[in-house]
């Protein structure tokens, strides 16, 4: 298999691979640190050199740090703050969000973090500023070498604007398109490292019917209205487009796909192996999607 294509995230110097691991899975599922060794392990060894994390992953960090500590100068590693006593309970005080980045830095064994990223921070929060301050002090002091916002709508949309953000961490696949529109192109303009989050859209497509997860409802209902035709061919062409979809969007320069897998990633990366997506095939999806989708279909966290 060829190596991975790599891309400079904006202005930054970070230089990363075009698919990305995402460490929720690790964290929320109770994998082993064997088992996550074998994984970015294997990931590494293969051209894969950027995971991305949050403290609020389950025991995420804490895995990541054990299982590839002793190889951290092979990879860039991001992380997310806001929630440190779990998702949905969030904590936008500044000392919070010290206290929560030393300690991500502990969970992951190293001494700093190529970016780090508030998670999902309301519209109010950012424009209070306080938050924002927090992160600018954090790279100040070399606990992070930039700092991004992960989030979507408008809030996203006014991270990119107030031009304190070195990157952007959205959703983007053929299922959640909103970005397309009102962040990317701005966030293009003013040179922002884009990371692809939910690229495959959950593969909500792979339910027969409406999955009890309520993570999964809304791509599998957009998914239905979109009856896109590539969707149901071959499993590998369906996964395939869809991740090729992502990654040819313009502005975007790494996807982040989570997995406890070793094989699903190398799979994925081999999918990647096709080349870009036809920009004929990369139109279609679009007319689809404006054909169809309708004002409430926001962007997903």
């Amino acid at each position: 298999m060829d190596p991975l294509p790599r891309r400079r995230l904006g202005r930054t110097d970070i230089v990363a691979s075009v698919l990305g691991f995402g460490g929720s899975e690790i964290g929320y599922e109770r994998v082993s640190v064997r088992a996550v060794a074998r994984l970015l392990g294997s990931a590494l060894d293969a051209g894969l050199n950027a995971i991305d994390t949050a403290e609020c992953y389950g025991d995420g960090e804490r895995l990541i740090g054990a299982a590839v500590g002793a190889r951290r100068r092979e990879f860039s590693l991001f992380t997310k703050c806001g929630h440190a006593a779990g998702w949905g309970r969030p904590d936008w005080r500044p000392a919070a969000l010290l206290a929560s980045i030393e300690r991500s830095l502990s969970r992951l064994a190293t001494d700093h973090l190529d970016l780090i990223q508030l998670h999902s921070c309301s519209l109010a929060e950012l424009r209070a500023g306080d938050a924002i301050d927090a992160l600018e002090r954090a790279r100040a002091r070399g606990l992070a070498r930039y700092i991004g916002y992960s989030g979507d709508g408008a809030a996203a949309r006014f991270a990119v604007e107030c031009g304190r953000f070195d990157t952007l961490q959205t959703s983007v696949s053929v299922a959640d398109q909103e970005a397309l529109e009102r962040t990317l192109p701005l966030a293009r303009a003013r040179e922002m490292g884009v990371i692809a989050k939910r690229p495959l859209a959950n593969v909500a497509w792979r339910h027969a019917r409406k999955p009890a997860e309520p993570y999964h409802q809304t791509y599998w209902a957009r998914l239905r209205a979109l009856d896109y035709a590539f969707l149901k061919g071959a499993p590998d062409v369906a996964v395939s487009t869809a991740l090729r979809f992502t990654l040819a969007v313009p502005g975007v320069h790494t996807a982040i796909v989570g997995t406890t897998k070793p094989e699903r990633w190398q799979q994925n990366a081999a999918l990647l192996q096709a080349g870009p997506l036809p920009p004929d095939e990369f139109e279609k999806i679009l007319a689809r999607w404006r054909a169809v989708a309708d004002a409430s279909w926001e962007g997903q966290e």
